[in-house]
């Protein structure tokens, strides 16, 4: 079974309208409502695969309410922890002609009581599971609060997969992650470095394998992505034709469909062919993609072994 965890899920508000002038009212022409978090994300991609999985983390309010519900309409499994005050965040994001501009709620806090319920959900995981930690940390939780989760799983037979930035990422590593997925300029980031090559991109991807991670892949925007394999291989690939619609969930839709690619085939080249199809598709799309749309870009995916 594979599992996602999301700490502080959203409602994503996107609107779109002309254009934005402060300090005065602002009519919108269109606008949607989203359940949001990289790993609800990682789930509903994984749906669209027909992938069995089940969403984590903590919602509370009518927010949480809505964003359970849009999960479970869409036939996805759902064990939220439910807060007993508070409400899961609104992030809206406004979009006009020539920008687009995010604001971001804070979300609830997370008492003891509920991190003690997610680890008595983590204790119910099987060797041959997956966990996927995807985002950011509330501020009601310790910084480390992933390399808890893995530390208090480790002994467990658990294929671990880590979607976050900077320390969050770095300070996992040394728990042997199955798969972290940074880009570029993340990396760039995390050493304090420029990027001005692809062989610079490969020589830091394979120091974050010397630190830890058994599997490293690196979206690279318009230039595809490269993959370092547990084994020594290293795969690139290519990006579709499409207009960039929505970047939000792209790189958490790539996640997604290397999973499904790898639990359907084993190979690790059909996995990052399936997660860049994906990537694009979501990039290309309004909200996360659907099965037919990333069907479509498969055959647009090219991948090659450098």
């Amino acid at each position: 079974m594979i599992y996602t965890v999301t700490l502080n899920p959203s409602i994503d508000y996107v609107v779109n309208m002309d254009q934005l002038v402060e300090g005065t009212v602002n009519r919108i022409s269109t606008e949607n409502f989203y359940a949001g978090g990289k790993g609800i994300n990682v789930s509903q991609i994984l749906n669209q695969h027909n992938i069995d999985n089940k969403a984590l983390g903590f919602v509370s309010g009518f927010t949480g309410e809505f964003i359970k519900q849009s999960l479970e309409e869409k036939g996805i499994q759902t064990d939220f922890i439910s807060l007993s005050s508070g409400y899961s965040r609104i992030n809206m994001k406004v979009k006009t002609k020539t920008d687009e501009t995010e604001i971001n709620g804070a979300g609830p806090t997370i008492s003891q009581e509920a991190i003690d319920s997610l680890y008595r959900q983590l204790d119910e995981l099987k060797s041959g599971d997956t966990l996927v930690l995807a985002g950011s940390i509330p501020s009601s939780l310790p910084d480390d609060f992933y390399e808890q989760i893995m530390k208090y799983i480790e002994k467990k037979q658990i294929k671990v997969i880590v979607d976050a930035t900077k320390n969050l990422l770095l300070n996992v590593l040394k728990y042997h992650p199955f798969l972290i997925k940074p880009n570029h300029h993340e990396i760039a980031e995390m050493f304090d470095v420029t990027i001005s090559s692809l062989e610079d991109l490969l020589h830091y991807g394979e120091r974050l394998k010397e630190m830890g991670a058994k599997n490293v892949l690196i979206s690279m925007g318009g230039e595809g992505a490269v993959l370092l394999t547990e084994s020594g291989e290293v795969y690139r690939s290519n990006v579709p034709k499409g207009t960039v619609k929505n970047s939000v969930g792209a790189g958490d839709s790539m996640v997604a469909g290397f999973i499904a690619g790898y639990q359907k085939t084993g190979r690790y080249d059909e996995a990052l062919r399936l997660g860049a199809a994906s990537g694009s598709a979501t990039a290309f799309s309004s909200d996360v993609a659907t099965r037919e749309y990333i069907d479509q870009l498969v055959s647009e995916i090219h991948v090659n072994q450098l």
